[in-house]
């Protein structure tokens, strides 16, 4: 019973992620943002909302790629699980 609730556990912790950016510079010099926010959990409004934190006067979008990938299933002892292979990754261009 407990290996269930530590399999339920570790599974929503991994869904319930944020998106993650890191800085770069644009080819024309401007501060750029790589925001990824691939999950089945995940959707571009967190990429979007990210942006928008890490861009406080605004942003232009210079790139948005995505995919939807295959699903995945696998089994344990704990049970079946499931995961979407979806990515999505945004780069924006911070407004000065």
């Amino acid at each position: 019973m407990w290996i269930r609730i530590a399999a339920v556990t570790v599974t929503l912790g991994a869904l319930a992620g944020c998106a993650a950016s890191h800085n770069t510079v644009m080819p024309d010099g401007r501060a750029g943002l790589s925001i990824n926010c691939s999950g089945a959990a995940m959707s571009w409004n967190q990429c979007y909302e990210k942006a928008g934190k890490e861009c406080p006067h605004g942003y232009d979008i210079v790139s948005k790629d995505g995919d939807v990938g295959n699903g995945m299933i696998g089994a344990s002892n704990a049970g079946l699980f499931g995961a979407s292979g979806n990515s999505r990754a945004l780069l924006v261009a911070c407004k000065p």
